[in-house]
């Protein structure tokens, strides 16, 4: 019974607490709705709130902006009228400009024509009396033929009474007379001049050449041939880098500064200085090993070196002029003459240095000189002198034999001085035998053996060329080389070519040795027409 009672008021509790949880769930979600419902209400009245002030902000912003765009158009506005009026200003004072220049323009027009009216008013009064002089020139002529006229004349009845006096005419007199004094003459000369010239040649023939050999016993000098292209030596391949430089700055630097091409290529640890100054070559090649051993290299300090170079080479091409003129023995030569002949240390021809060959070529015209017992000093000094030119013919147009004569000329040297040096080639005929002594000094140091690089198979082979080039022309009949290949003489057919197209053929042949031959220097063509008329009497 007790249990019955516990267990239905177990049922009354379970039912009661069911109740009070779902009246406190519908509670929640009735107050949850009115929540919300508060909510949405509170939030749509701060929208509108804040929508309101959104609008009245725009409206600012708008106004705002509708007053800048107003103040905007009034300052551009203004900007523009300040613009139109400024080049409104600037176009009238062009104007005004252009206009003062075309007066002038028109002035200086209104004088020259008035300039040249004077000077066509002139040219008729000079041509009027230009006029008049051939008019008087024209009756002195015609004076000057009656006169002469009347002379031949005269002459002619002369003449004719004399023929008549002597029964002969003229001419058979005149050919009376010389044939008289040739028949008597003749052969006596004949043999005279023949004897005495094969006498003359034997004798001096034996003299010159016991001459030339003492002389040539008596000086004693070295002979090394030597190349017209520097090359430098280099540490190692890393080094050209280095000298190439960023970009090829340092490279620039050294050709701009030294005027000498630098040729960096793959040959190893070698560097190739090329230039036609040998001295500008010298003072690159000076520059690069000094930079080389120093190793700062970028182009302040190329300018620097080079620059220092430069002074270090002036004061070693006026010692070794110095030196030369001592070696020689001659004294008082231009201070200018001492440094070209200092320049010709560093020249080469055929790959014979310039410098000695200069120096043998005095000693040998002055021991042959003195051989003759003539003037030693003048033979040593033109010998000295004759190839003076070359230390400037890479810098000036000419052959090397006229810009020596021309630097002669400048620094006073006398004038058998000037005549030894342009007769050492044939160019003209020596006036003393001190020329002629230099000339055959000049091709004896060049002909010595090893004296230049040239072989005798290339020499013979060069002029042989040069031979059958010229013999290739239309109407040549035969060429000789002379002179060492500096000369080509032509001796052409005078049936085929007359004297008018000589001159062309001369002019054709050196063009085509130009294009097809390699030689040092220069070459002259001599064209030579010899007309010869013979008749037989049978």
């Amino acid at each position: 019974m007790y249990g019955k009672t516990l267990s239905s008021l177990f049922l009354v509790s379970d039912m009661n607490f069911g109740l009070a949880i779902g009246l406190i769930i519908g509670c929640f979600i009735v107050a949850l709705g009115i929540g919300i419902f508060v909510g949405i209400f509170v939030n749509k009245k701060l929208t509108e709130s804040k929508l309101g002030k959104v609008q009245a902000r725009e409206q600012k912003i708008i106004d705002d902006a509708k007053n800048e765009c107003k103040a905007l158009k009034k300052e551009a506005i203004l900007e523009a009228k300040e613009q139109e009026l400024q080049l409104r200003n600037e176009f009238e004072r062009e104007s005004k400009e252009k206009k003062i220049e075309l007066q002038k323009q028109e002035q200086r027009i209104l004088q020259k024509e008035d300039s040249l009216d004077k000077k066509e008013e002139a040219l008729s009064k000079k041509n009027d009396a230009l006029e008049q002089q051939k008019k008087e020139l024209a009756n002195k002529e015609l004076e000057i033929k009656k006169t002469q006229d009347k002379i031949n004349h005269q002459h002619e009845l002369m003449i004719s009474e004399l023929e008549k006096v002597a029964q002969l005419t003229k001419e058979e007199a005149k050919q009376i007379l010389s044939n008289e004094i040739l028949d008597e003459t003749r052969h006596d000369v004949a043999l005279q001049v023949r004897n005495i010239e094969q006498t003359a040649k034997d004798e001096a023939t034996q003299e010159a050449k016991k001459i030339i050999s003492l002389a040539i016993q008596r000086c004693a000098a070295d002979h090394a041939s030597e190349i017209t292209v520097s090359v430098v030596q280099l540490p190692s391949d890393d080094m050209k880098a280095r000298l190439i430089g960023r970009e090829g700055r340092n490279i620039r630097a050294i050709e701009n500064a030294t005027g000498i091409e630098l040729i960096i290529d793959d040959t190893p640890e070698v560097v190739i200085l090329s230039g036609f100054d040998p001295v500008r070559r010298e003072i690159a090649r000076l520059s690069l090993e000094k930079l080389i051993t120093d190793g700062r290299i970028h182009p302040a300090r190329i300018e620097e070196t080079v620059e220092k170079v430069k002074k270090e080479m002036d004061a070693e091409i006026k010692a070794a002029g110095e030196s030369a003129m001592f070696e020689v023995g001659i004294f008082g030569l231009h201070p200018e003459i001492i440094k070209l002949l200092g320049r010709l240390k560093y020249r080469t021809s055929y790959g014979q240095n310039v410098y000695k060959h200069s120096i043998e070529v005095a000693q040998l015209a002055g021991l042959m000189a003195s051989e003759l017992g003539l003037d030693v000093n003048l033979a040593k000094r033109a010998g000295l002198l004759h190839d003076i030119g070359k230390a400037v013919d890479h810098e000036q147009e000419g052959t090397h034999i006229q810009l020596g004569a021309d630097l002669a000329k400048k620094y006073r040297e006398s004038a058998k001085v000037i005549n030894a040096i342009a007769a050492h080639h044939g160019d003209c005929e020596p006036t003393t035998i001190e020329a002629v002594l230099v000339a055959a000094a000049d091709g004896v140091s060049g002909a010595r053996p090893g004296a230049r690089r040239e072989t005798g198979t290339n020499y013979v082979k060069r002029l042989e060329k040069l031979e059958e080039l010229a013999g290739k022309f239309k109407g040549v009949d035969k060429c000789y080389a002379i002179q060492a290949g500096r000369e080509v003489r032509v001796i052409v057919n005078p049936e085929k070519i007359d004297d008018a197209q000589t001159l062309f053929l001369a002019k054709d042949i050196a063009k085509k040795i130009e294009k097809e031959l390699e030689y040092p220097g220069q070459i002259k063509v001599n064209v030579i027409r010899e007309f010869r008329a013979s008749e037989f009497a049978k």
